[in-house]
């Protein structure tokens, strides 16, 4: 038992010096290196969705009633400019061309007999057998018989031009993309029967706010991230609209793709548009933070930041897009905030730290 007590008392005093340098360790200070939440400076840029669109397309209609006697294409098929896309039931055009003909050979027999009649009376005049009167009458009459005759043939070619509108035809070339209607449906004038989108290579469309549009030029290099594949292609802003009048207060954009191969129309894309960083504190508030400094807990994210008593505290975000290292803010930090950047040691919830 002598022996006991003296090892005894070295092991209490060893484990008690142990729980102390411990208990120091867990109550020293972690020096840690803090930074302020701003905007990312290098790789800068207006960062908008848009989504993908051919350079031209339309809605093909009838400007005349009638029901759909025949459909010539599907929702895929590539057309032609001039192909026939659809005709429509013309009974009641097909009925007045008969009534135009009818009246055209009316009129040809009344300018026919107006004219001999004028001859004759053209004669009878230099004949001294016809008055003045008389040769001015028969030359009116015959006149109007012109007129008649040239008002019939008018007729016949609006009928033309309607018959036209029955047998619709493609105005470019390009690709069937919606079909409304089939064989036996009642088209009215106005009324979409197709949708027609242009071959080729594709456009992105977007909006911008009205704190952004200044900062953006014609012709200006972006980058366009499509959403289906995550591949980034470069492109250049081809249009850019003066006016937010019916798009509630955002301007319209569209952008030429470098390379569109794989892509289809109505992709959702995601654009970086390049400016300096003072343009973006100005335009879009946007704030980013290192993509190093973020802490991951299974499917959260956040941030140690620092408060009044130098206490580290956690602070869980809403991120958006990464790029350059540095992953934008959506929600959760404000700009000017202090957070902690880098660490000596680990960090907790609550840890004290010093910088």
């Amino acid at each position: 038992m002598l022996y006991l007590i003296p090892a005894a008392g070295l092991f209490i005093s060893c484990g008690s010096s142990d729980h102390d340098n411990n208990i120091k360790e867990a109550s020293a200070p972690v020096k840690v290196t803090v930074a302020q939440a701003g905007r990312a400076v290098d790789g800068s840029g207006i960062y908008i969705s848009g989504r993908l669109a051919p350079e031209h397309s339309a809605a093909i209609s009838t400007r005349m009633m009638g029901f759909v006697t025949r459909m010539n294409v599907k929702i895929g098929d590539n057309v032609s400019s001039g192909q026939l896309l659809f005709s429509v039931k013309a009974t009641d055009i097909q009925a007045k061309d008969g009534q135009v003909t009818a009246n055209i050979a009316a009129a040809d027999a009344a300018l026919s007999n107006a004219k001999k009649d004028y001859e004759r009376f053209k004669i009878l005049y230099q004949q001294n057998s016809a008055t003045v009167k008389e040769l001015e009458n028969v030359t009116l009459q015959y006149k109007a018989a012109e007129a008649q005759a040239q008002a019939a043939r008018q007729m016949r070619n609006e009928v033309n031009a309607n018959m036209a509108y029955a047998n619709v035809t493609a105005p470019f070339s390009g690709t069937i993309t919606q079909k409304m209607m089939d064989a036996g449906s009642l088209a009215s004038p106005g009324m979409p029967v197709l949708m027609l989108e242009s071959s080729g290579a594709l456009q992105a469309v977007a909006t911008v706010m009205e704190e952004e549009i200044k900062f953006i030029r014609s012709g200006a290099p972006v980058t366009v991230v499509a959403s289906a594949d995550g591949k980034s292609r470069g492109g250049s802003i081809s249009q850019i609209s003066r006016s937010s009048v019916g798009t509630g207060g955002q301007y319209l954009i569209k952008i030429d793709l470098d390379n569109s191969k794989d892509l289809l129309s109505g992709m959702y894309v995601h654009i970086r548009i390049p400016v300096t960083a003072d343009a973006i504190g100005i335009a879009s508030g946007i704030v980013s933070i290192p993509e190093e400094s973020l802490v991951k807990q299974g499917d959260l994210t956040g941030v140690y930041t620092i408060d009044g008593n130098n206490t580290a505290i956690l602070r869980w975000l809403r991120i958006g897009k990464s790029d350059g290292g540095q992953v934008e803010v959506l929600s959760g930090l404000a700009a000017g905030e202090k957070y902690i950047s880098g660490a000596d040691n680990r960090l907790w919830n609550g840890a004290k730290v010093q910088y």
